[in-house]
């Protein structure tokens, strides 16, 4: 499958923002579950140039942001669109966005962070090679969560 990475328009970051609802626990990742990630996300100055929408046959299917940390080290966050997740798309989602990362930025290393109650995507992360760094504790959501940061070096 051929993934496209370009900037998110508008009209997509609305769609994602308001539009996208994951089942369950996972309700947890719907942007209007964080008022501030919400207004961030659908502001175009704040999304900048570093958030991306990823579409294969002109079917919006996820997004990766990417952030510059230092000249080397990148972050990224990253989301499927709820009916693929949990489908077993998701390696090579994760796969085709390391691809992207590695040749627009050129970074030594890629981190991220994901909530711990996740388990299914941290087996996604860890089967295409990310480590364990640490966990921490973040506000967010309108609460304290547990996170687990993670790098990928090639």
């Amino acid at each position: 499958m051929t993934y496209k990475f370009e900037n998110m328009t508008q009209d997509q970051a609305e769609d994602i923002a308001y539009n996208w609802h994951y089942a369950g626990e996972y309700s947890f990742y719907d942007m209007e579950a964080d008022k501030e990630d919400l207004e961030e996300f659908v502001d175009p100055e704040t999304r900048g140039d570093h958030v991306y929408a990823v579409s294969n046959n002109l079917e919006l299917i996820g997004f990766f942001s990417v952030n510059k940390v230092d000249e080397e080290i990148f972050d990224i966050g990253l989301g499927m669109r709820p009916d693929l997740t949990g489908s077993g798309k998701g390696l090579e989602f994760l796969k085709e966005g390391i691809e992207f990362v590695k040749n627009e930025y050129k970074p030594e290393k890629i981190t991220l962070s994901v909530a711990t109650f996740n388990q299914r995507a941290i087996k996604v992360y860890r089967k295409l090679g990310f480590k364990d760094v640490h966990t921490f504790m973040q506000d967010t959501n309108g609460s304290i969560f547990e996170f687990l940061k993670m790098e990928y070096e090639y």
